[in-house]
């Protein structure tokens, strides 16, 4: 059960990491890997609940599943990136209030 305990400190601690990359930048590239190791701390999150919980395979089946969101989601931000900076040649956010329709 200690062990436990060591993982939840470290899920916190990710998702904090996590959390300051997207506050802290205005780069949406980086912000985007802040919400990939967001996306890690839920899914070790979720791997240690199941195996505390003794559901290890409900809690294989929802990562998988999350895991295959992200990897959507990710493609999706990544695509909106990629048109922001065809439009504005820029990655900063505030360039971002130019853009329209």
């Amino acid at each position: 059960m200690h062990l436990i305990w060591i993982f939840f400190v470290y899920i916190i601690v990710t998702f904090v990491i996590g959390s300051y990359c997207i506050l802290a930048t205005t780069n949406l590239v980086r912000a985007l890997i802040g919400i990939e190791i967001m996306m890690k701390a839920v899914t070790l999150l979720l791997i240690i609940a199941g195996y505390a919980s003794g559901r290890t395979s409900l809690s294989q089946a929802l990562v998988i599943t999350l895991i295959v969101v992200e990897t959507v989601m990710i493609a999706v931000a990544m695509g909106i990136i990629l048109s922001a900076y065809k439009h504005t040649k820029s990655l900063d956010t505030e360039s971002l209030t130019n853009l329209k329709g």
